[in-house]
């Protein structure tokens, strides 16, 4: 099954920073969803609580 989700402008201009080339936004987030899994939470350079 296939869904279709809206996104403002400034978040797809985010993700198309993050893309790789001929990666497509289904992978890039897939690997984000992988990530979050993995880790619990997105980690960030120079982040911290």
């Amino acid at each position: 099954m296939t869904y279709t989700l809206q996104i403002s402008d400034d978040l797809k201009a985010r993700l198309d920073d993050h893309l790789e080339e001929d990666e497509s936004y289904e992978e890039l987030i897939t690997e984000l969803v992988s990530m979050y899994e993995t880790g619990g939470t997105f980690h960030r350079e120079g982040y911290s609580e």
